[in-house]
């Protein structure tokens, strides 16, 4: 059965069960995990008519998978019995329980699961917003310009090629230098690796916070002669010039670099509308939903869970690691809705599958304590594999539509 729309209203008076804001791999997985449950009166608030598989978007930009690919029909993703509202979520007043959606109307529920994902700041680095997209600037991390970047790395044979990473955490951290390593692969290949200067800007103190594949991969870098540039980020563009303004935060100095392609990732942080309720965790200055690290309960708010990368847990924000959450929210919501208190707790197990070359990739999985979790303990995930970049190209994508979205696994 394909879902569609409900109309205007049809779906919204009354107070309804469950309530899942977003669309996206944490609110179809959860919906459709409470549906197998035999939950009834799920209502789900999603603006889009595309349901995207965004981890393919890096292979897309290293032109090793196509974007049609990486798209479905949102309506092919609605679990069956489940209400779909294509209307953007504008407010929640949590004490009243309710939502606010554009055109006005207010969906009342009893129960909340918040999964509205992040929002691109293109805006927050001056000049980006105007250059990405042309000037020889892309960015994998907007379907639009996934493709641009393939684009721009095959036609250049010389010059400085720079890849950012922003300061803020950001969906799938490895994303931005993985197609910095796709990029140099191709052009070893293709030799001219030695006429391309190749800058990676990346604002932490390592190439990777767990040790193990961060060892791996400063031997990656090495080989292919990259510059990493620790504790730095991108502060400005200005496409018109080509030039971007690298600040070096461990000593206050910045550095204006031509650039000749520019892979930008802008910052990001929860919509605007999550940052301005009342779920917004007080500590977290980008808005993150507060939530407990375990049981992915809302602190004040028992009946309001979240997960996803709108929730503010210490972890990296992957579908990995969504699907690790999403037993656990559905689990501990059926028990509030009970009554009962909680007992399922995530770990803070995700997954990065950091792609390292055009067919290699290294396969880090930890958790909360930074402590590998494997999930072939029988395979040396810490070195570069074949089979691991045969494992994300062709494995993982089927897994996600057919077990992932549909509460499976």
């Amino acid at each position: 059965m394909v879902a569609s729309p409900s109309p205007h209203n049809q779906a919204i008076a009354g107070r309804h069960r469950v309530a899942v804001i977003g669309g996206g791999s944490a609110g179809i997985s959860v919906a459709a995990r409470l549906r197998r449950a035999g939950v009834t009166d799920i209502t789900l608030v999603e603006p889009s008519d595309t349901h995207w598989y965004q981890p393919l978007w890096t292979l897309v930009g290293g032109g090793q998978a196509s974007l049609r690919s990486t798209r479905r029909s949102e309506a092919s993703v609605i679990p069956d019995g489940v209400r779909w509202i294509r209307r953007h979520a504008l407010a929640v007043d949590p004490d009243a329980r309710t939502v606010t959606l554009s055109g006005g109307d207010e969906l009342a529920y009893e129960h909340l699961v918040m999964a509205p994902g992040l929002q691109l700041d293109w805006d927050a680095v001056p000049g980006l917003a105007k250059a990405v997209g042309h000037d020889r600037v892309s960015s994998n991390y907007a379907p639009e310009y996934a493709p641009r970047t393939w684009d721009l790395i095959k036609r250049m044979r010389s010059g400085t090629a720079v890849f950012t990473h922003p300061a803020t955490p950001l969906k799938c951290g490895g994303a931005p230098q993985k197609i910095a390593y796709l990029a140099a692969d191709y052009w070893r290949k293709q030799k001219v690796l030695d006429r391309i200067r190749i800058i990676l800007v990346l604002p932490d103190p390592t190439l990777f916070k767990v040790p193990e594949w961060a060892r791996t991969l400063e031997q990656v870098t090495a080989r292919y002669g990259i510059e990493v540039r620790l504790r730095s980020e991108m502060t400005a563009v200005d496409g018109d010039r080509r030039e971007v303004v690298l600040t070096d935060h461990a000593n206050g100095t910045e550095e204006t670099v031509h650039y000749d392609l520019l892979h930008a990732v802008p910052p990001q942080s929860a919509p605007d509308w999550v940052k301005d309720s009342p779920l917004a965790d007080p500590a977290n200055p980008l808005g993150f939903v507060a939530a407990d690290k375990h049981t992915l309960q809302h602190p004040q708010y028992p009946n309001v869970f979240a997960l996803g990368d709108v929730a503010n847990l210490p972890t990296s924000k992957t579908g990995a690691a969504v699907r690790k959450q999403a037993p656990v929210v559905a689990a501990n919501l059926l028990d509030a809705m009970k009554g009962k208190t909680p007992t399922r707790r995530y770990d803070g197990y995700t997954s990065c599958p950091l792609v390292t070359a055009r067919d290699r990739m290294l396969l880090a999985e930890f958790d909360y304590d930074l402590k590998p979790s494997p999930t072939f303990p029988l395979i040396n995930t810490f070195k570069e594999r074949r089979d691991m970049w045969v494992f994300k190209r062709y494995v993982l994508p089927p897994v996600y539509w057919h077990g992932m979205l549909t509460g499976r696994l």
